[in-house]
């Protein structure tokens, strides 16, 4: 059987030959996938043998997965906030202390190191929500947009795409001017958010859209601005929403209304718009946001790691909000276990099992992470979809034993990061046998990033 190619105009540069790969429904034995111009040019089922000349991925070949939420400056908090108690609020001041430490030079090697960490997990699109700004004390960089430069180039040399979520950061809550802290996120007014915003560029592996940090981050009266500017460019627009209880008490408080019904009323909700955590929501709120088709990336390693709770993933998807996925605070960086952890934590919320289907779970992880990072033509394996992928092993001690056409339901229930030997972006090998090919050691560099960020 061979899937019907799209004429690319371009000459095949590449086959690659997947003893197994997962074309979305089901897994099938034995598909050559050729690519032209960046984008896969025909799928070749029934293909017994690799062809002449193809690349062979051994295991189950996936399309590349979507990171759809990241703060590539957490990676240097992994184990250090892990010491003795407390809540978001107190994580949140240990962040602080990291921010406040990066230059645009030592931003870059750790989001390079940390893009390159995530393409040794499969990981081929990126949604970094970045507010992140200025330099300390608020001023501004000779390039205002130096931090956000820093990220777009540090994916280009890790070899994944970006979408860089340009986030507007305007107050410390309700009412309140920036802290101290946040006075490096701040560029005081929509207004001027927008027009810095409006000077960044993307290209072939960039894509710049825009974020709400969160409604006590940006005022009321502000939202629309930034709103605006996502829709006139038909850019994705994301948003931290009702993470934790104060928030949403602070907004009753302050307005009368939940966050959720908030950011209704103001024109920030709709199908390009992604709502991050949403995780203590009222029955209206999920109504709104499914009703919308607002989407929804749920972030389950780091909503337990900060005690956040359990969001209502599967009602939401039932009111109609597309599901996605984010490794967020990179406790660890890892979107089996993200996928995996979206369905064993409802299974505990409710105490009943199957909440979705394994190939339910990697849609989210990759057609539906992509999507909402403004590339609806990646994350399935078919012809003239981008030429993203990356295989697991399938003979792992995690994955070895289950026969091959459970393989979906292995990926998602047994192997982790460690599991993949390939990643592909845009018919670029970037990971080959487990090992990157443009950042020769990542441990190394990541320790090397974190420890500068220190110094």
């Amino acid at each position: 059987m061979q899937l019907t190619p799209r004429p690319t105009g371009t000459p095949v540069t590449a086959t690659y030959w997947a003893s197994h790969a997962w074309l979305g429904t089901h897994v099938e034995a034995g598909v050559a996938l050729d690519v032209a111009g960046g984008r896969f040019a025909a799928v070749r089922t029934g293909v017994e043998t690799p062809p002449p000349g193809a690349v062979v991925l051994r295991g189950l070949t996936l399309p590349g997965l979507a990171n759809t939420h990241s703060h590539a400056f957490h990676r240097a908090l992994r184990s250090s906030v892990q010491v003795g108690a407390g809540t978001f609020w107190s994580w949140r001041e240990l962040m602080y202390r990291v921010a406040s430490l990066l230059t645009p030079d030592t931003y870059y090697e750790l989001a390079r190191a940390t893009y390159a960490e995530m393409a040794l997990a499969g990981i081929t699109s990126v949604g970094e929500f970045h507010y992140l700004h200025h330099a300390p004390g608020g001023r501004p960089y000779d390039n205002p947009n130096a931090m956000g430069e820093a990220l777009v180039a540090a994916a280009a040399e890790a070899g994944i795409r970006i979408t860089l979520l340009d986030t507007a950061y305007l107050a410390a809550g309700f009412g309140e001017k920036p802290n101290r802290h946040q006075l490096r996120f701040s560029d005081t007014t929509a207004d001027a958010w927008a027009e810095r915003a409006a000077a960044l560029r993307g290209g072939d592996h960039a894509l710049i859209g825009a974020a709400v940090h969160s409604v006590r981050a940006v005022p009321a009266d502000q939202l629309a601005t930034v709103a605006a500017w996502a829709d006139e460019r038909g850019a994705p627009l994301h948003v931290h929403l009702s993470e934790q209880t104060a928030e949403n008490d602070a907004c009753v408080a302050a307005h009368g209304r939940t966050p959720t019904r908030l950011l209704a009323d103001h024109g920030v909700l709709g199908p390009r718009t992604t709502a991050v955590h949403s995780t203590h929501l009222t029955a209206e709120d999920i109504d709104l946001l499914g009703s919308s088709g607002t989407g929804t990336c749920m972030c389950p390693t780091t909503e337990r790691d900060l005690a956040d709770g359990i969001g209502p993933a599967a009602a939401l998807q039932r009111a109609g909000s597309p599901l996605s996925l984010g490794s967020d605070s990179h406790a660890v960086i890892d979107l089996f276990e993200e996928a995996r952890a979206m369905e064993l934590d409802e299974r505990l919320r409710t105490r009943v099992r199957g909440h979705w289907t394994a190939e339910a779970l990697l849609r989210a992880a990759s057609a539906d992470g992509h999507a909402a990072l403004g590339r609806p033509e990646a994350g399935t394996l078919e012809p003239g979809a981008a030429a993203d992928l990356t295989t697991i092993a399938l003979d792992s001690v995690r994955t070895a034993g289950p026969v091959p056409r459970m393989a979906a339901q292995v990926a998602v229930f047994a192997a982790s990061a460690a599991d993949v030997r390939h990643t592909v972006v845009a018919g670029r090998h970037i990971v080959r046998d487990g090992r990157h090919t443009m950042v020769e050691d990542v441990p190394r560099a990541l320790a090397s990033a974190v420890a500068a960020v220190y110094r």
